[in-house]
C-alpha cells in the first residue's frame, strides 16, 4: 500500500505556482528542471512509480469528426485535409506491431467519428482482447451515450480518455460550438467512472481566452473526479481553424502545470505528450523530469499519421514505428528513467 503523499496549497499558492515564477522560456533544459518545484514533483512520482516510464502504442484510426471544436484541425468544417479510416484489420495490424514493440496497452483515438457504430467499437475491442490477453485497451473516441460506455467496457475496454479541455462552463463555450457543453463532457467523464473505467482528463494550456483561474477551476474539478489519468499539452493552433491566429502555450506554463498535477494527483498517469515536442525539441523529457510518467509513441500506419492532425506542426509522423520507439527509448534512458514492458495500471 503507497502511502498518501501530503499535499497542501493554498488558491493563492497554487495561482502563483501556475502564472509564473520559473526560469524564462530559452532557459536550457538542464537548468529549467533544477527548480524546486520540479525536483518535488520528480521525487513524489519516483516515490509512487519510481523511474518507471510506460509507453501506450497509439493507434489513430480515424480522423473524420462531426464536431466543429474551433481549435481542432480535425473540425467538420475543415474541407483542406483528407479524411480516412482503418479498417477492422488493420487496426489489429497496428496493434501487432505495437505489441512487437514492447507495448502492452493500445490507445485507440480517433475524431468522433459516427462510421463506427457502438457495434464495430466493440467488435474492434473484443478482437483485441482476444488475440492479445493480458494487453490493456484504451478508447478514446468522444462524447456518447453511458450506454454505449458501458458496451465498450463489457466487450473489454480498460480505460478511456476523454480531456475536460475546460472545466469553466463560459470558457468552455468560447472554444466549442453551441451543441456541445462543458456540462454534458463532465457527465461522460463521471459516466466512465461509475462504469468502472480507469478514465482520463486533461487540458490544454494556453489556450484562447484563458487565465490562471480557469486553470485551478480545473485542479478542483480533477480533485473531485479523480481521474487516473491527466493529459496536458500546449494548445497550439492550427491555419485551418477559427483559432489559427492565436499564439500557443508555452513550454514553461505546461511543464509548471505537470508538476503541479503530479504533487497534487501523486498516483495519476500523466503522459509526456507529443504536444511539447512541437513547442521545444525536448519537451517530452523535461515533461518526464517535471513529473510525467506515460510516453505514447505513435504506431498508426506511415501512411496517415500526417493525416491526423487536430495542430500544427505535429511531431513522429515521418519514421518507421519501431525506429521511433526505440529512439524514444534511448531518450529516456538518457535522463535516468526506464520505458518498461507493462501494462502500466495507475497505482493507489
Amino acid at each position: 500500500m503507497i502511502k498518501k503523499i501530503n499535499c497542501t496549497f493554498s488558491d493563492n499558492e497554487l495561482l502563483l505556482l501556475i502564472e509564473g515564477g520559473s526560469p524564462a522560456e530559452n532557459t536550457p533544459p538542464e537548468a529549467l528542471v533544477k527548480s524546486p518545484l520540479f525536483r518535488r514533483a520528480d521525487a513524489v512520482r519516483r516515490e509512487v512509480y519510481g523511474n518507471a516510464v510506460y509507453a501506450r502504442g497509439l493507434i489513430e484510426f480515424s480522423n473524420y469528426c462531426r464536431n466543429n471544436c474551433l481549435y481542432c484541425g480535425l473540425r467538420a468544417e475543415n474541407s483542406q485535409i483528407p479524411r480516412y479510416r482503418l479498417t477492422r484489420e488493420e487496426i489489429v495490424a497496428c496493434c501487432d506491431s505495437a505489441y512487437q514493440n514492447g507495448m502492452r496497452t493500445f490507445v485507440l483515438q480517433s475524431g468522433e467519428d459516427p462510421h463506427f457504430s457502438d457495434h464495430e467499437i466493440c467488435g474492434i475491442v473484443s478482437s483485441l482482447k482476444q488475440k492479445f490477453p493480458g494487453c490493456a485497451v484504451t478508447l478514446s473516441v468522444g462524447e456518447k451515450s453511458r450506454e454505449s460506455y458501458q458496451s465498450y467496457f463489457d466487450a473489454g475496454a480498460d480505460r478511456y480518455l476523454l480531456r475536460h479541455e475546460t472545466a469553466n462552463g463560459g470558457h468552455y463555450a468560447k472554444l466549442h460550438p453551441s451543441d456541445m457543453t462543458a456540462e454534458n463532457r463532465k457527465k461522460c467523464l463521471y459516466d466512465l467512472k461509475e462504469i468502472g473505467y480507469q478514465v482520463g482528463a486533461g487540458l490544454m494550456v494556453g489556450s484562447p481566452y484563458q487565465t490562471p483561474s480557469h486553470l485551478l477551476e480545473d485542479i478542483r474539478f480533477m480533485r473531485a473526479l479523480q481521474p487516473d489519468m491527466i493529459g496536458v499539452g500546449p494548445f497550439i493552433p492550427h491555419g485551418q481553424t477559427p483559432f489559427a491566429k492565436f499564439p500557443r502555450g508555452t513550454l514553461n506554463a505546461c511543464l509548471r502545470l505537470v508538476a503541479v498535477l503530479r504533487i497534487f494527483f501523486p498516483h495519476a498517469l500523466i503522459p509526456a505528450t507529443t504536444a511539447l515536442g512541437v513547442v521545444h525539441p525536448y519537451g517530452r523529457e523535461l515533461a518526464l523530469q517535471a513529473g510525467a510518467n506515460v510516453v505514447m509513441p505513435n504506431f498508426s500506419p506511415l501512411s496517415t499519421r500526417a493525416l491526423y492532425v487536430p495542430y500544427n506542426k505535429k511531431t513522429g509522423v515521418d519514421g518507421e514505428a519501431a525506429a521511433n520507439c526505440r529512439r524514444l527509448r534511448e531518450s529516456i534512458a538518457g535522463i535516468g528513467y526506464e520505458m518498461v514492458v507493462d501494462v502500466g495500471n495507475v497505482k493507489r
